[in-house]
């Protein structure tokens, strides 16, 4: 099976349908950031807080979503969607974050979230078309962050496993999926060889998970089964007229963001029907893998890998928006699997509509539901970060093998070596996002020093 995805012929080209739901979705989400409702940037929605309490100004929010943002929209974000033709939500909601914050008036929010969105729509285009005329493409050479990015990220239910439970069942959980990933690419040829080992893999650490509490649960029963004599008399004593304990602060918090995030359950609704179409339209991946799996046209694996992604990130939106009172642009994301799925735009229309319905009404439940179930809790944390690292890896090594591929040794020079300054000065752009913007930087230099007649490109 070939991993490498043509973006080149895709060239970012939109229907006039796709072009004006990127407009009118970026406009939504600009204005739901404007009035502190929902954010994509994880790491933003705790500050919104203080703003809807007027704690903070909103220039101060405005500062801390860019400075949160801008390395992965410049450095991730832009170079994704050059890479695979497909958009990201780095690309189009991160910016809205920014812009729906920064506009002092209600009105100018969505004007400029539309405006966003229209540049994305036009200005892909030609800065592919451009990137492509040079005499060193390197949007061409970043399609080589295609194979490391599928595989690589097939391995995190297995990080997630080790660091959990240990080197014993992370190493079981290990050779299961390498053997799956063989028979898959054996028996079913045309299937992402990665699809059947995820799915294993995290079956295999929510099972350990919910094996983990149940037994605890149990042995936590029986210690207090053991503390009460069958006669009761050591039953604790309940006095008549004791004063009611006081009230939980933070249930009292949870429940009022609930409450705020349910008052405006219509314009979730628009929101989540406008995610899901415009992941049914085929031009988005919700992730890094997604991309190229949407790209070359793997919508069943594509689906499947997002699903997967929404479970480690489920806690973290929901914990987050109980105690901010803002909601996650995306939700828990599961309308993405659903969108790709579908087969025309109206079902993606009332599907994405009721799930987030749903999302949104079920949050206290889930919140509750997470506080009786730790070890799942403590899942989704190290699935995050086992995703986190295993991305990482996969796009530092893409990087370099598009480096390799445009400028041979001088590419992986100047592409390491940007990196690790990178690093050295205290990753002035944030690690996932610094490989593929040093690809950037390598093709614009290289294409200088060709001008200059000082570098020859290499021949593909």
């Amino acid at each position: 099976m070939s991993s490498t995805v043509l973006a080149a012929s895709t060239g970012l080209d939109f229907s006039l349908a796709q072009q004006l739901t990127v407009v009118a979705l970026c406009a939504l989400t600009a204005f739901l950031a404007h009035l502190a409702l929902a954010v994509f940037n994880d790491g933003v929605r705790p500050f919104l807080l203080d703003f809807v309490q007027g704690r903070t100004t909103r220039s101060a929010t405005t500062a801390v979503s860019f400075g949160l943002s801008a390395g992965f929209i410049f450095g991730l974000g832009a170079p994704m969607a050059l890479a695979s033709g497909v958009l990201n939500p780095w690309l189009l909601f991160l910016p809205t974050d920014i812009l729906g914050l920064l506009a002092p008036k209600k009105w100018l929010a969505p004007l400029l979230g539309g405006a966003w969105g229209g540049v994305v729509v036009f200005g892909l285009r030609g800065a592919n078309n451009l990137a492509h005329d040079l005499p060193v493409d390197f949007l061409t050479a970043l399609q080589q962050m295609a194979t490391p990015i599928l595989f690589l990220f097939t391995l995190f239910p297995v990080l997630a496993i080790t660091k959990q439970f240990g080197k014993l069942l992370g190493g079981l959980a290990g050779v299961v999926e390498l053997a799956l990933v063989v028979l898959t690419m054996k028996v079913w040829p045309d299937v992402f060889a990665g699809a059947p080992a995820m799915a294993v893999g995290v079956l295999l650490l929510i099972g350990f998970a919910v094996a983990r509490d149940v037994r605890q649960r149990r042995a936590a029963e029986r210690a207090v089964a053991g503390m009460v004599s069958p006669t009761g008399e050591d039953a604790p004593v309940v006095t008549a007229g004791r004063p009611p304990k006081d009230v939980d602060p933070m249930a009292s918090l949870f429940g009022a963001s609930a409450a705020r995030l349910r008052r405006h359950l219509p314009l979730f609704m628009v929101l989540g029907a406008g995610i899901c179409l415009l992941s049914q339209l085929h031009v988005f991946g919700g992730g890094e893998a997604t991309s190229f799996l949407v790209a070359k046209g793997q919508y069943a694996e594509a689906a499947q890998v997002d699903f997967y992604r929404s479970l480690g990130f489920i806690p973290l939106i929901a914990t987050t928006a109980l105690a901010s009172g803002a909601y996650g642009i995306v939700g828990f994301t599961l309308v993405y699997p659903i969108g790709y799925l579908l087969p025309s735009p109206w079902p993606a229309l009332v599907c994405g509509a009721l799930v987030f319905a749903a999302e949104v009404l079920a949050l206290s439940w889930i919140g509750k539901a997470l506080g009786r179930m730790p070890s799942v809790r403590d899942s989704s944390e190290h699935l995050r970060g086992a995703i986190g690292d295993t991305l990482h890896l996969a796009i530092l090594f893409g990087s370099l093998l598009a480096a390799h591929a445009m400028g041979g040794g001088l590419g992986i020079l100047i592409v390491g070596g940007l990196y690790l300054l990178n690093e050295a000065t205290g990753r002035v752009v944030v690690r996932m996002a610094a490989a593929p913007a040093a690809v950037v930087v390598t093709g614009i230099v290289l294409n200088v020093f060709y001008w200059l007649g000082l570098f020859t490109p290499i021949k593909t």
